[in-house]
Formats: C-alpha cells, structure tokens, sequence
C-alpha cells in the first residue's frame, strides 16, 4: 500500500485508461473513505453520481447542448464522454446552515473529489478530472437531474492504468513560491 505521500506526489491526471473500472461495491467503498474528509458541522454537501455504459452519451449530449454545437462537431464533443468506462459526476449539494457559507460546502466537495482521484490511483485507477464552463449550465442540470439548489461540480474519468510503466515525475510546481512566513 502507498502511503499518502505517495500517491499524492504520484498522482497524474491519466486521460489514456483502459476499459476497466471499479465496480459498483468498490466505488462504495472508495467513496466511504473519501467521504472521511474535512466537513465543518459534518454537512455531507456532496453526492456522487456513476456513469457507465450508454448513459455517458447523456454527459457528452448534455455538454454539446450548452456549447451550442451540431452535427459533426457536437458527434466529436459528444464520443470525448466515453473516453473512460466510469464517469463520476460530483454534484454539490449545500445544506442550510448559518455557520457553513456555501462556497465551504464546495470546498468540501472539491475535498471528496481529489480523495477519490487519490484512491482510485492507490488501486491501480488512472482519473482525470474535467470540468469547463458549461459544467454548470441549465443542459448540464437537466441532463443530471439536480435538484434546484445542486450544482455540478465536475466529472471524475476512471479506468485502469494501461500496461505501461507508470514513472514518477519532479514536482510540477515551484514550491518555493507558494510557501511564504508572516
């Protein structure tokens, strides 16, 4: 097993993956753990929605809409959802609360995303993340079938690693930059 360290210096965003994917009891239990992250008054502002099969078509459909794309470019948007067997869908779901502001609520969100990018690479899953600008248009909403006050967040793609080496690379930022003393 990997130790936090780790996996997160390890983990790249992997937009090349098999057609493999976890299952849905493993999904379970992946998100079990994720949801073990910080969560000021323990809200749960968050769910996760799985895409398998066809029903990603609804994602890349969906996506295609709120571009405003037809034809053969909204084709070509619409095969980018099946680049990955799985397609998480992380839905913001903000609870009432006079201690918790909503933009926290997404932090937390954010926070279960990149756990489960973090599992999923301990287990042998490469994950991309994608989000854009129309992740949160009224195509998207319908699409996904939120809930007025939801949001969609992103999509999570999973599948397995293809077999191929996987090597560690330097850091990619600058540290020294982003770490400061008052």
């Amino acid at each position: 097993m990997a130790s936090v360290f780790e996996a997160m210096h390890e983990r790249r965003s992997s937009s090349k993956v098999t057609d493999e994917a976890p299952n849905h009891d493993e999904i379970l239990e992946l998100v079990e753990a994720a949801g073990q992250v910080a969560d000021h008054s323990g809200l749960t502002p968050w769910r996760i929605l799985e895409i398998r099969g066809e029903s990603r078509r609804i994602v890349g459909e969906s996506l295609a809409a709120a571009s405003g794309l037809h034809g053969h470019d909204a084709e070509k948007s619409i095969r980018k959802s099946y680049r990955a067997p799985l397609l998480l869908a992380v839905i913001v779901s903000p609870r009432p609360s006079v201690k918790v502001a909503v933009w926290e609520q997404e932090a937390v969100a954010s926070g279960i995303a990149h756990a489960l990018s973090l599992l999923l690479h301990e287990r042998g899953y490469g994950a991309m993340w994608r989000t854009g600008i129309h992740t949160r248009s009224e195509a998207v909403r319908i699409a996904h079938r939120l809930e007025p006050d939801e949001r969609m967040l992103g999509w999570i793609y999973v599948g397995r690693y293809p077999d191929r080496p996987r090597q560690s690379r330097r850091s990619r930022i600058e540290v020294s930059r982003h770490v400061s003393s008052l």
